[in-house]
């Protein structure tokens, strides 16, 4: 099952995207007997262990659809709870090229490099990334599997990782490299508004394979920047969340981005960073493709 969060009508909706058309969560939801929900992470925390139920129901019924055309897809989770959870530094080809930015020490890493982006609220497919040259002048992307939390867990074995695994999502981890470099950390340059376009769905994990191995790229008006396969991932998804649950509680909802592959801007010479009216395209091979563009003020 694919879900995705939709404006139509100027009013805002949850749904279950089936080929090209979307069916409201919630009528699927009454239909069942079940009770509503308000945003998607509360969607997870309450259905996660009922979603093949949900999705054998649909089979059969008629619902009401909406053409996919006729709707203007938000991020999925717009607004999560937390802080989205980021790994730094987590294919070798990347390592190997932001190594002069001098961020984290040379290498590749011995242990997951872990960071934290603040969100106000997640950009969706086909909106806006927007900031102002007098904030920042170096502005990157970075087309990155982000992994959706299902259940909470804390102390998870690797082999039980996946149980609590509920989707898989795209995320731009958009960075602002001169504040990056300024700070000597990266918080506060992955952070500003509009730098979190997350979409344009989330694929439940029941569709995807695990371990999961997918092409992931990305491009800037047409031009591919990105190629690789999050195979080439040094700490697994298994890993990752082992690692991250030791001694720390993970929730439903929560969203870990698993880094990103190399040929980003900074890694070019010379650099090809983001300008006013780029049009970055974010694809992963089974989720889809996330598409935005640049404005800067």
């Amino acid at each position: 099952m694919r879900f995705v969060n939709y404006k139509y009508n100027k009013r805002e909706y949850l749904g279950v995207l089936i080929d090209d058309k979307v069916i409201e969560l919630n009528k699927i939801l009454v239909s069942l007997g079940k009770a509503r929900v308000n945003s998607m992470s509360e969607f997870i925390g309450i259905y996660n262990d009922e979603i093949q139920y949900i999705e054998n129901s649909i089979k059969g019924k008629e619902f009401e659809t909406i053409p996919l055309v006729d709707v203007k897809l938000s991020a999925p989770i717009e607004r999560p709870r937390r802080n989205v959870f980021c790994l730094g530094k987590n294919y070798v080809e990347h390592v190997k090229e932001v190594d002069s930015m001098g961020a984290s020490g040379d290498g590749i890493p011995k242990a997951p490099i872990y960071f934290t982006k603040a969100i106000n609220i997640c950009t969706g497919d086909m909106d806006e990334i927007r900031f102002s040259k007098s904030v920042t002048k170096k502005v990157d992307y970075e087309a990155e599997l982000a992994v959706v939390i299902g259940k909470e867990g804390i102390n998870i074995k690797q082999e039980e990782a996946e149980d609590y695994i509920f989707g898989y999502t795209i995320i731009n981890d958009v960075s602002a490299r001169d504040l990056q470099a300024r700070h000597s950390q990266w918080f506060k340059g992955k952070s500003l508004d509009t730098f979190c376009p997350m979409g344009p769905t989330i694929v439940h994990k029941r569709e995807i394979p695990f371990p999961v191995e997918l092409n992931i790229g990305s491009s800037v008006n047409g031009e591919v920047r990105q190629n690789s396969n999050t195979k080439n991932l040094i700490f697994n998804i298994a890993y990752i969340i082992s690692d991250i649950s030791k001694g720390f509680t993970i929730k439903p909802g929560d969203i870990i981005s698993t880094g990103t592959p190399s040929g980003v801007g900074i890694g070019f010479k010379p650099e090809k960073l983001l300008k006013n009216g780029d049009i970055v395209e974010c694809n992963i091979e089974r989720i889809g493709k996330l598409t935005n563009t640049v404005v800067v003020e």
